[in-house]
């Protein structure tokens, strides 16, 4: 997968992503195809898509590369998509993050499915942990989670690089369903175990996972990425 060509296009929002942790679940496509946008299908990797479970710092964001928002914890739960154009992207099923100014103007602007929640994120020696309660809106769910870091990868096989190289997302908003180009360096990536966790985030979001073991669980320092001018798809 390839990143978008944005060259020329205006930033509209700026973000420095830190301590990210993800952890993934492989799903049958047709499991999930209903939880999509209208004009989008699940991406899949030898016949199987993901469902992810990915918690990071937002640090120094900023709109239209100039005014300062503020950071925040987030801890997202997401489906991997792709369109009739052949756009890759994400599709965020929950979006629980700790700032209600972000978690409202996200929500009115972009069509993004921001909660206000209660997001701890710790690291140490012994690796990196969160946990999550909800408190506004949706149904209550809460989770927990300890991840330890392993060895760095040098290059990503191509699950790896199937679940974090994703260019843009896709999102319905304003009864439309468009792809919101990101551009970002690649991520450095690390290899990790998930050590315990506990919860119902995924769940909640209208994905049973089961109590299988996770496909993948990565961990990386982070990166800085850059949130472009969304472009129509359609039904």
């Amino acid at each position: 997968m390839l990143p978008p060509r944005v060259s020329g296009a205006a930033a509209l929002v700026q973000q420095h992503w830190r301590d990210v942790v993800f952890v993934h679940w492989a799903v049958a496509p047709e499991a999930v195809a209903g939880l999509l946008p209208p004009g989008t299908r699940p991406d899949v990797l030898d016949g199987r898509t993901y469902v992810g479970l990915v918690a990071f710092r937002v640090a120094a964001p900023r709109l239209v590369g100039a005014v300062p928002t503020g950071g925040f914890n987030e801890a997202n739960v997401r489906l991997y998509s792709v369109d009739g154009r052949g756009n890759r992207g994400v599709v965020f099923l929950s979006m629980d993050a700790d700032a209600l100014p972000s978690v409202l103007a996200a929500r009115a602007l972009a069509g993004v499915p921001y909660i206000w929640s209660d997001v701890s994120l710790r690291t140490s020696p012994a690796g990196t942990a969160g946990a999550v309660r909800r408190r506004f809106p949706g149904p209550p769910a809460a989770a927990r989670w300890h991840v330890a870091v392993g060895d760095p990868i040098p290059e990503p096989a191509d699950l790896e690089h199937f679940l974090t190289a994703r260019w843009g997302l896709h999102t319905t908003h304003l009864g439309a369903t468009r792809w919101l180009p990101v551009s970002h360096p690649p991520w450095p990536l690390f290899r990790a175990e998930l050590r315990s966790y506990e919860g119902d985030l995924v769940t909640a979001a209208g994905v049973e996972s089961g109590r299988i073991p996770p496909a993948s669980v990565l961990w990386s320092p982070g990166t800085r990425a850059v949130f472009h001018p969304p472009r129509h798809v359609g039904a």
